[in-house]
């Protein structure tokens, strides 16, 4: 075989090897997940759907886990002025991880007119994982604080996950994950995920790979040499 067919061949090999590398690597999904609320409420019982994101973005040792409402859920028949209410929520864990996430947000930045579906802003926490596997993410009990009162908002059709994570534990290194929305919605921050990891690994294969091919070329003209 030819020097130039043999560096072809062995450069194939590396490509392949990189390309063998990402598809191996961990992927995050997610998606908008339509999410069915039972509210008890200080006038009596009320019910609304909203569709549900939750995205995960790789954070120091844990993940910042925002929860996002695409439609306004419960109403009251009052006016809430500005900063007069104050939502929270859990999200259920799952997978290799069990128990519950807390996430708050702001207050309300505008007045929210009588018996108007009340939108809820993007709530966020800090996940930390405590030990390496699929942890999903599920939307839990919405509760909506407001001129004294309390409304309680639960999921009444076993909604399944908006995001599922591959995580380590804290200090064991290994998968991080960038953004990720339900439907490739809401704004995208910073990747400094799996892919990245992928394409990093993918790289250092194809160039040990290359340096052997190197070592085998040097190794074939020393031999011809010494055959002259």
């Amino acid at each position: 075989m030819s020097k130039q067919k043999r560096t072809a061949a062995l450069a194939t090999a590396a490509a392949l090897a990189g390309s063998a590398v990402l598809m191996a690597a961990p992927a995050a999904r997610a998606e908008v997940v339509d999410v069915n609320y039972a509210c008890k409420t200080p006038i009596g019982d009320k019910s609304a759907v909203s569709p549900i994101d939750i995205k995960g973005v790789k954070s120091g040792s844990g993940y910042k886990v925002t929860m996002s409402w695409q439609k306004g859920v419960s109403s009251s028949p009052v006016e809430l002025g500005k900063g007069a209410m104050s939502p929270s929520a859990t999200i259920k864990l799952g997978g290799a991880d069990s128990g519950t996430l807390n996430v708050t947000g702001p207050a309300n930045q505008e007045a929210i007119p009588a018996n108007t579906p009340i939108k809820i802003n993007d709530l966020t926490g800090t996940y930390t994982p405590k030990k390496a596997g699929k942890v999903t993410f599920t939307a839990g009990i919405l509760t909506i604080k407001a001129l004294g009162t309390t409304t309680t908002c639960t999921p009444t059709n076993d909604p399944g996950p908006s995001l599922s994570l591959d995580v380590t534990a804290a200090g064991g290194g290994g998968a991080d994950s960038g953004p990720q929305s339900g439907s490739g919605s809401g704004s995208e921050l910073p990747q400094t995920g799996p892919e990245d990891s992928a394409i990093a690994l993918g790289t250092l294969g194809g160039t040990v790979l290359l340096a052997g091919a190197a070592g085998t070329l040097w190794l074939t003209r020393r031999r011809q040499t010494v055959r002259r």
